[in-house]
């Protein structure tokens, strides 16, 4: 995730660049010459980059959509936004708490330990392909005695992003649960080390546990549940903008997109509490959401502005869906560079966050902090709505 400030002398280039649509024989020219396709900002005119010019983007903290591979594609985009949606009070609390008990933290700790081994997960490395692998490997193993299902979305790239499915009782509106699975050294991308333990490898074992206990608990939605794990999200939201796109190109309606991004260490001394994005987001989904922290956690939540393009709920929104989208608050953030090399082992920071509740309610409230609230969105949503 990265928490744009976009840099305006670039803006305004940008917006230079072009005063007519690109051509998309120029997009292919262009892209296989090397260059992308980047939008800086919303309403202005992309700009032709270098993979070099690209990654300062990433260094600098600049948010940023890469486009080059869904403007190749022939498709006639609605600029129609999902209608408003009122959502209802949280309910269901009989069904869902007995879940609650059922999440695991060393799962957690288990799982992220794999994904931070791979030397990085870049999306144009090998070992970012391997990533995805264990990941498909990992939930595939886990729908095996169920109905649910698991597979890789391939992309121009490297690496794959995976999709699980959980079907309804009847179609109808899917709800997405997702969070980007791949990391970036930004000194050295290819080669680098890159655990991404927190950016966002703790997003990515939310959604492994959280797929877990469900389908452990035998759950079965009223209309059908997703969770994606998207690549190249620090390439320019890359994964996300394909599914997105592909989905709204064949017609699939979305109930409510959740975006995992960021959801573990907190840097010592912050106040620890659930933020919400305010931008590129549904506002009543995230009223909504704001309203489960209420009713499930012992702690609050604050509001941030994420930024243009900072991470894969807005590719959502581009297409019209409706996302939310949380994670720790700006001011819980560590280093400039979040998948940088930590400070300290990875793992630390589920048992500094277990220590921190108070012993009456200890570590049962850390797990609500990692994978509650999603897991109260994304059953809530699925059957209530």
């Amino acid at each position: 995730m990265r928490f744009a400030t976009i840099i305006s002398v670039c803006a305004a280039a940008a917006t230079a660049v072009y005063a007519v649509p690109v051509t998309k024989s120029e997009i292919l020219e262009k892209s296989a010459a090397g260059l992308r396709l980047i939008r800086l900002a919303e309403g202005a005119d992309p700009v032709w980059m270098t993979e070099d010019e690209k990654l300062e983007l990433m260094r600098n903290q600049t948010g940023f959509f890469d486009i080059t591979d869904v403007s190749k594609l022939d498709r006639v985009k609605s600029l129609k936004k999902a209608p408003a949606v009122e959502y209802p009070a949280p309910s269901h609390q009989s069904e869902i708490k007995p879940l609650l008990d059922t999440l695991s933290i060393p799962n957690m700790e288990a799982n992220l330990a794999n994904l931070t081994a791979f030397n990085n997960r870049y999306y144009r490395s090998s070992t970012g392909a391997d990533a995805s692998s264990w990941i498909l490997d990992t939930v595939s193993s886990i729908a095996a005695e169920s109905t649910a299902s698991a597979a890789l979305f391939s992309h121009s790239f490297t690496q794959s992003s995976i999709i699980a499915k959980i079907p309804g009782t009847s179609d109808g509106p899917i709800t997405i649960l997702g969070a980007h699975m791949d990391s970036i050294n930004l000194r050295s991308p290819t080669s680098g080390r890159a655990p991404g333990a927190d950016d966002d490898g703790s997003g990515s074992v939310n959604l492994i546990e959280i797929f877990r206990a469900l389908l452990a608990a035998g759950f079965t939605p009223t209309t059908p549940v997703e969770f994606h794990w998207y690549a190249g999200e620090e390439g320019g939201l890359l994964g996300s903008q394909d599914i997105a796109a592909s989905y709204a190109d064949a017609g699939k309606e979305v109930k409510a997109m959740m975006e995992l991004d960021m959801t573990a260490y907190f840097q010592p001394g912050t106040e620890e509490v659930v933020a919400f994005m305010t931008d590129n987001v549904d506002a009543g989904l995230t009223t909504f959401a704001e309203s489960l922290v209420d009713e499930y956690l012992a702690f609050g939540y604050v509001e941030n502005e994420c930024g243009y393009g900072c991470s894969d709920h807005a590719s959502w929104f581009e297409e019209g869906y409706p996302p939310s989208s949380h994670s720790k608050p700006s001011s819980a953030r560590t280093t400039p560079t979040s998948t940088a090399p930590p400070t300290r082992p990875p793992l630390t920071a589920f048992r500094g966050l277990i220590r921190w509740s108070s012993p009456s309610w200890g570590w049962r409230m850390y797990m609500s902090l990692l994978p509650r609230y999603p897991l109260m969105n994304m059953f809530t949503c699925a059957c209530d709505l």
